[in-house]
């Protein structure tokens, strides 16, 4: 069977990659609007791309108000001032909010109004030119169709789509990942191992996003923790940054499944972030998802040396789970409840959560049949 896959127009990756980007920066436009945080306009970041941008006789404006993960409310404010700025195109730094946040802007541009409209619909919309430059190894957002934006009304996190999300221009330099402190570096980078082993797991896998999500898997088992423990090895800021670029491309081709599904709905009514919602859902959600699809898991257990080629795939998937459980308690993980997570308005929320997470279609995409009782009975699990 015929399968598309999507890539970003354009990729510059390792040491040096900003400034090997100046001239593909400076062909996109006449003034930029820079989507990012505060942090990254106080660390510097922000002064980097806007020293490279000038360097090619670009102006530009800064955009730091992307607070948190995004919201409606932060888009449409982003969208005031690029129009009262009179920019022609966007350049999003920082992690996968500022990115998310720059393609929910991209798509208000042409026609207005609010972004909550494209709820449920795909985004063609006419967008203008887009540079990514991820500052995190993990949400992969330069390398998707897919912006997730809250809608503060319905308190729901709405992950939207569009080929024309992909962004013209990933830029990915390991020099800006070496500024997130350590339990950025965790969460995110278990981010990115989420987005590939539910990629090689889910029903939409095919032959490319398989590559591209073993790759990672690969890297992040090997690189994650030594970026974890110590910060400055430039060598795993950098395979770490190739992960999530991987990790990146796969989903956004195969889909993610249940640990997204859950997740979302967890961020959008108790604020936690993405990638550590996530992270706290693997050890549940990997166990369901397991007698669903052995093969597939127990071909990560052997592809990261958990396994031994002389296990049954049941075996070898058992292996991965064990080592996938390590790992985020390695990492340092933090439960719902040691993060400060009332237990009784989590479950008094849990049937709105598990509605709104198979609403997403992702955990639909599980190899393993599911139903919205087994969802609630695995947000109870979180707290056992």
């Amino acid at each position: 069977m015929a399968r598309e896959f999507i890539m970003p127009c354009r990729i510059i990756t390792g040491a040096g990659a900003l400034d090997a980007a100046a001239a593909d920066l400076g062909r996109m436009g006449k003034k930029a609007l820079i989507v990012t945080g505060k942090v990254m306009v106080k660390i510097g970041n922000c002064a980097k791309v806007e020293a490279v941008l000038k360097s090619q006789g670009v102006d530009c404006s800064v955009y730091s108000e992307i607070i948190g993960e995004p919201t409606d409310v932060m888009i449409e404010n982003g969208l005031k001032q690029y129009l009262a700025e009179g920019c022609d195109f966007l350049v999003a730094i920082g992690g996968g909010s500022p990115i998310d946040s720059m393609k929910a802007i991209g798509a208000l541009v042409e026609k207005g109004g609010s972004i909550s409209d494209f709820m449920g619909k795909v985004i063609e919309t006419k967008i203008p030119p887009m540079a990514a430059i991820p500052t995190t190894a993990g949400t992969g957002s330069e390398a998707t169709q897919f912006t997730i934006i809250t809608d503060t009304k319905k308190d729901i996190k709405m992950l939207l789509k569009g080929k024309v999300l992909m962004p013209d221009l990933a830029v990915c330099d390991p020099q800006f990942t070496l500024t997130a402190p350590p339990k950025t570096t965790a969460a995110t980078g278990l981010d990115a191992l989420c987005h590939a082993m539910e990629a090689y797991t889910s029903r939409k896998a095919q032959p490319l996003s398989d590559t591209f999500a073993l790759s990672a898997v690969k890297r992040i088992f090997a690189y994650l923790p030594k970026a974890f423990h110590t910060p400055d090895d430039m060598e795993a800021r950098e395979e770490m940054a190739l992960a999530a670029l991987e990790a990146g491309a796969a989903f956004n081709n195969a889909s993610v499944t249940l640990i997204h599904g859950m997740s979302r709905p967890i961020g959008a009514l108790f604020h936690v972030a993405h990638g550590l919602s996530n992270a706290m859902l693997i050890p549940v959600c990997l166990t369901y998802a397991l007698p669903g699809a052995y093969e597939r898991f127990g071909e990560l257990g052997k592809a990261i040396g958990a396994a031994s080629l002389e296990d049954s795939d049941q075996t070898a998937a058992e292996k991965f789970l064990a080592a996938a459980k390590a790992l985020v308690a390695e990492l340092e993980t933090p439960t719902l409840e040691s993060y400060g997570i009332d237990r009784t308005a989590f479950f008094d929320s849990i049937g709105k959560m598990a509605h709104d997470a198979m609403e997403s279609g992702s955990p639909q995409n599980t190899r393993r049949e599911i139903a919205q009782a087994d969802v609630e009975a695995m947000y109870r699990a979180l707290w056992d």
